[in-house]
């Protein structure tokens, strides 16, 4: 799973796509190291942290929470990154599972 459940709420891993034609969520990917992550893509370019940015709020969108409640905390200039998203682990992984088509 992309996920990790934390007492806070989520870590979630996500492989970035910028300038991907447009904002979307595309599933789950295992790596060649053999990591699962979030394939996700976005229209911002990788600048000054703007895919950063959309990716935060994508994902925000997505699970029904705030965009506050989702942090960068690695990978800010890497594909792959590391989002926290804080709140109730329980739901967030229900609509995370809900969102990828895995078992929670």
């Amino acid at each position: 799973m992309p996920w990790r459940v934390r007492p806070d709420g989520l870590e979630l891993r996500v492989r970035v796509t910028p300038r991907g034609g447009r904002d979307a969520i595309d599933g789950v990917e295992t790596l060649s190291d053999g990591k699962r992550v979030l394939k996700v893509r976005v229209r911002a370019v990788p600048e000054d942290g703007a895919a950063n940015e959309a990716v935060r709020r994508l994902l925000a969108k997505a699970l029904g929470c705030s965009a506050s409640a989702v942090s960068l905390e690695a990978g800010a200039t890497a594909r792959v990154k590391t989002f926290a998203i804080s709140g109730d682990a329980r739901a967030l992984t229900g609509r995370v599972a809900l969102l990828t088509g895995q078992d929670p």
